[in-house]
């Protein structure tokens, strides 16, 4: 039976691709913060990238849905044996590298750095490895972008955007991502790379927001403002306390085309994305 170790196994990419190797009859070590029952085929190791117990000295795959740089830092520094290595990161590393905000440069940065201590690491020890780079997550409802509107449209009845924010994105589904990442495990062309996962559709900003609302019940309005009345409607959202994270450099976002061309992926490992198909219970009540 083959064995695989799965970081971040509790979230929003690990749990679809728990159940993606389950189903091929692996036996999975999932590590999670949280404690979990153990199910047939299942081992939960209660920890993080700083500290778990019980690892296997092995496996025939590890794979990390957590945060890159902090798997790059553990990998770097532990001794499970594997031949293959599949590691999610983001499309921020290019998205954000020329951010104008400090922090997302920052991220970009650590990205980078972790793909590269990654791919040396990995070389120096003979291991296949892959890195998944999705763009904007959803599916699941525990995203920070779709889901969060989602959440502050139930809450206000309405969401706000500035006038020509059409930057055109592709929201990429989870379960496509965790196929992705089961696909390339056998794939030798993914051995030693690095690929956008985009989802397959493209369309505006405005349009997918639409989609949204449209899938609530009762469905939000949309609005569309001018720049300066969005930034007032922007700072007295910051003044109560909601989407502190959403900067300057996010509603430049809105504007901007952040699109990637999945061919690699379609040629190297069969990638096949669904087009943007939002569902209700893709964005669920949060208590």
């Amino acid at each position: 039976m083959k064995t695989a170790l799965v970081f971040g196994a509790s979230g929003q990419l690990g749990m679809p691709l728990l159940d993606r190797l389950r189903d091929d009859g692996w036996r999975v070590y999932a590590v999670s913060r949280g404690a979990h029952a153990e199910q047939p085929g299942l081992v939960w190791l209660q920890g993080d990238l700083a500290h778990v117990d019980g690892l296997p000295p092995q496996a025939h795959a590890i794979f990390s849905c957590g945060p890159l740089d902090l798997f790059a830092q553990w990998y770097a520094r532990m001794d499970v044996e594997s031949p293959r290595v599949v590691a999610f990161g983001s499309t921020s590393i290019d998205v954000k590298r020329g951010s104008a905000d400090a922090e997302e440069r920052g991220l970009a940065a650590r990205l980078r750095e972790g793909e590269r201590v990654l791919f040396e690491t990995a070389a120096a020890r003979g291991t296949a490895v892959t890195v998944l780079r999705p763009t904007l997550i959803y599916g699941a409802g525990r995203d920070r972008n779709l889901n969060r509107i989602a959440q502050v449209a139930r809450r206000f009845g309405r969401v706000v955007l500035p006038r020509d924010a059409n930057g055109l994105r592709q929201p990429v589904h989870v379960h496509d991502l965790a196929d992705a990442a089961f696909r390339c495990i056998e794939a030798e062309a993914s051995f030693g790379r690095s690929y956008a996962l985009p989802g397959g559709e493209t369309l505006g900003y405005r349009e997918m927001v639409a989609r949204v609302l449209a899938v609530l019940s009762p469905p939000p309005k949309l609005h569309e403002v001018t720049s300066p009345v969005f930034n007032v409607v922007l700072a007295a959202a910051h003044a109560a306390g909601f989407a502190l994270d959403f900067n300057e450099a996010a509603v430049v976002r809105m504007r901007s085309d952040l699109v990637f061309d999945p061919a690699d992926a379609q040629r190297d490992f069969g990638y096949s994305p669904r087009g943007f198909r939002p569902s209700a219970a893709m964005f669920p009540v949060l208590e």
